[in-house]
């Protein structure tokens, strides 16, 4: 009787011992079932465990040393699953019914996947173009929050968010750190530090895993991408490729994009020949007025005249604008005059969510007779 009693009692023990390890192993340990096809961004990767998924940042700002790792699980299957404490740097549990988000870039994306009614905060919310957020920030909505990297902790933790989409441009982020220690998880988005067109655009795929819309995003970006392509296709169709400067003086610098920049590959897929396309770098370029004067007084267009909205505004600022040959042609174009109903410039909010959108612009005005009846998004001539 009493062999039989330590049988039952080693069995017992087994099965216990047996089902904590499935718990702790599945889904954590084992081979996705599935990794999201991320083909352009190289700074996130997906990957789903049976209804669980995990994401993991590697560069939520440049230079990062860490990646960053994230559960996104459902609510009625958190109870089930045990796991070691530091495992993730968050838990998100779904559905989300209320987030936060800290950049301009991540709203088109909330309003293409049909979201933004679960924004309820956001920092500086006068930098919103989206005329439907900006609805629901007059409705009240979408809570201001203050600056981004000072966010007002006394409302953020009033609107007690189930998750905060963060920003940061290093690892000094004690603000978040007050979030997580409240029990909020914070998850960072690191769009901004693609370089290139459609890796920016991709980070949509990110909110659809968030928000439990992969297919949506999925769908959303592959329309992008093709759309994108048809226009490079297009812009081949150019009988010349026109030569184009950027940027402008700021105090006594000219700060223009790098050859191996996000813009700078805007424009070769437009098919023209950006000045500094041969430099290194994926950021700007700090110039000379008299390097940019020798190097691109003959340009055929300007393109991107960084805060300028007038050619007399430019030329009151310096006269050495009024040099160059694209200025005394009127051929400069600008972004900054397209903005939303409080001030904010929309090609920063949406252009990266929208590269089709750019490309469509940069070809129409570079080449013109290939898109005859398109008026461009973003960019106009300046007055």
């Amino acid at each position: 009787m009493k062999g039989r009693i330590l049988f039952y009692l080693f069995l017992l023990t087994l099965g216990l011992a047996c089902k904590q390890k499935r718990t702790q192993n599945i889904p954590l340990e084992k081979t996705p079932s599935q990794i999201e096809n991320i083909t352009y961004a190289k700074g996130f990767t997906i990957e789903n465990h049976d209804d669980i998924k995990i994401i993991k940042v590697r560069a939520p700002w440049p230079e990062a040393k860490k990646t960053f790792t994230y559960a996104v699980i459902p609510r009625e299957k958190i109870s089930t699953l045990t796991y070691p404490k530091d495992y993730f740097d968050a838990v998100v549990l779904t559905p989300i019914n209320s987030l936060i988000v800290t950049s301009t870039t991540h709203i088109p994306a909330l309003e293409e996947l049909n979201s933004l009614d679960k924004l309820i905060g956001f920092p500086q919310t006068n930098y919103i173009s989206s005329k439907k957020a900006r609805t629901f920030i007059n409705n009240g909505q979408i809570q201001e929050l203050g600056q981004n990297e000072r966010l007002n902790t006394e409302i953020t933790l009033s609107l007690k968010p189930e998750i905060i989409v963060g920003f940061a441009i290093d690892n000094s982020n004690s603000p978040y750190e007050t979030f997580q220690n409240a029990g909020i998880p914070v998850v960072f988005n690191g769009d901004w530090v693609e370089q290139t067109p459609l890796g920016k655009a991709e980070w949509i795929k990110f909110f659809g895993a968030l928000l439990d819309k992969e297919k949506e995003a999925d769908s959303i970006f592959k329309n992008i991408e093709t759309n994108y392509k048809a226009v490079k296709d297009l812009a081949k169709k150019g009988k010349k490729t026109p030569s184009v400067i950027s940027g402008a003086l700021y105090k006594d610098v000219w700060y223009a994009p790098a050859g191996d920049s996000w813009a700078a590959q805007f424009f070769n897929d437009a098919n023209a020949n950006y000045m500094y396309a041969d430099t290194k770098g994926t950021g700007s370029l700090s110039l000379s007025i008299e390097n940019v004067l020798a190097k691109g007084a003959t340009a055929n267009y300007w393109i991107g005249t960084a805060q300028f909205e007038s050619y007399d505004q430019m030329n009151n600022s310096n006269t050495h604008y009024s040099k160059f040959e694209a200025f005394k042609n009127k051929k400069l174009y600008s972004f900054a005059n397209t903005t939303g109903e409080t001030g904010g410039i929309l090609y920063y909010e949406l252009g990266p969510q929208r590269p089709d959108l750019v490309l469509k612009d940069l070809v129409k005005i570079l080449h013109p007779q290939v898109l005859p009846n398109y008026s461009p998004y973003f960019f106009t001539p300046l007055q």
